[in-house]
């Protein structure tokens, strides 16, 4: 049974979480890198950028100092993908992890230049613990809120698993596992840039046809890439792929739908990113599933679209004229 958990990462999904535990009755600590951000909240119990309705229980352990963090039994990492790498790092070189029975992975996306999943990043700085993933449609203001969520626990030991699963289970949040690591890290990455193309969709006021369109056809492509990395196809229709995807794509929650919504209203990418605190991992993750994409052979032509938009400059009207201009195919080519 796992008792304590180090919670790393103080944006709005690490905040949830480390409240949700907290109820759960683990001992909780939080870390965040930002010593101004966690000395507010340590002060207030409120994390005041991110989730400013939220207060945290009295005992949450509040701290930027790593070297301060007691060995817990189950370490979370809650950071962006594009610090993954560097905070496994950190928390390697510390005695945070001495103690850990498992690492349990919340982030979604693909690493740029060598195509790792987040679990792999971890492994590869603490490789002698064992490795969870964390994920599934759950945005953090209605957990935080204590809405109904579901979400999905994958990891290859199936008594790790369940451990995981009891921390992470309220009479509001309820988990199921899994074994498919790898199918569970590449739907939870792939369904970002496709909530950008839906929030693009709603911008451009394409209409519910249109975006219904979109959503489907951007399942097709997240199986079609995901098996082709080694997950199962059974996973891409689970919380972790289908569940996810429709809750981004449609949910006035989701940064990277806001990302597209903007997009669609005519506003650049660069003002868009300026504006918000907020990371929408579908911009850079669209850059990673893109190169996979191209590597493994796999036709993702609406993920291309969405690369073209992000990436190289087309604009939102003509990306999406693009795709409608296609050759006609099969619906199940």
């Amino acid at each position: 049974m796992i008792q304590s958990a180090t919670v790393i990462g103080a944006g709005s999904w690490g905040t949830a979480l480390a409240i949700l535990l907290s109820l759960r009755g683990l001992q909780v600590q939080f870390w965040g890198r930002d010593a101004e951000l966690m000395a507010q909240i340590r002060a207030t119990r409120r994390n005041e950028r991110y989730l400013p309705d939220l207060v945290l229980p009295d005992n949450i352990v509040v701290t930027s100092d790593l070297a301060a963090l007691q060995p817990a039994g189950m370490l979370v990492f809650v950071v962006p993908s594009k610090a993954m790498r560097s905070t496994a790092e950190l928390v390697a070189q510390s005695s945070a992890a001495s103690k850990a029975r498992v690492l349990v992975s919340c982030a979604k996306g693909i690493e740029l230049e060598t195509g790792r999943r987040m679990s792999e990043m971890i492994g590869e700085s603490l490789p002698s613990i064992p490795l969870a993933v964390l994920t599934g449609p759950n945005h953090a203001e209605e957990v935080a809120n204590k809405l109904a969520t579901a979400a999905v626990v994958a990891c290859a030991d199936d008594d790790i698993a369940k451990a995981v699963q009891s921390c992470f289970t309220l009479p509001f949040f309820r988990t199921y596992t899994t074994d498919d690591i790898i199918g569970a890290e590449w739907a939870g990455a792939m369904k970002n840039p496709y909530a950008i193309a839906a929030g693009m969709a709603l911008g451009l006021k394409l209409g519910d046809n249109a975006i219904a369109a979109l959503v489907t056809r951007a399942l097709a492509e997240m199986v079609r890439l995901g098996v082709a990395e080694g997950g199962r196809i059974e996973t891409c229709y689970g919380l972790s792929g289908v569940g996810d995807l429709m809750a981004t794509c449609y949910s006035e929650h989701s940064r990277n739908h806001r990302v597209g919504l903007m997009l669609g209203q005519g506003k650049a990418l660069d003002d868009i990113i300026a504006s918000t605190r907020m990371v929408a991992e579908g911009v850079p993750n669209t850059a990673s599933l893109h190169r996979a994409a191209k590597a493994r052979g796999v036709r993702t032509p609406l993920l291309d679209e969405i690369y073209a938009i992000l990436h190289q400059g087309k604009s939102p009207k003509d990306g999406m004229r693009a795709l409608l201009s296609r050759d006609p195919r099969p619906e199940a080519d």
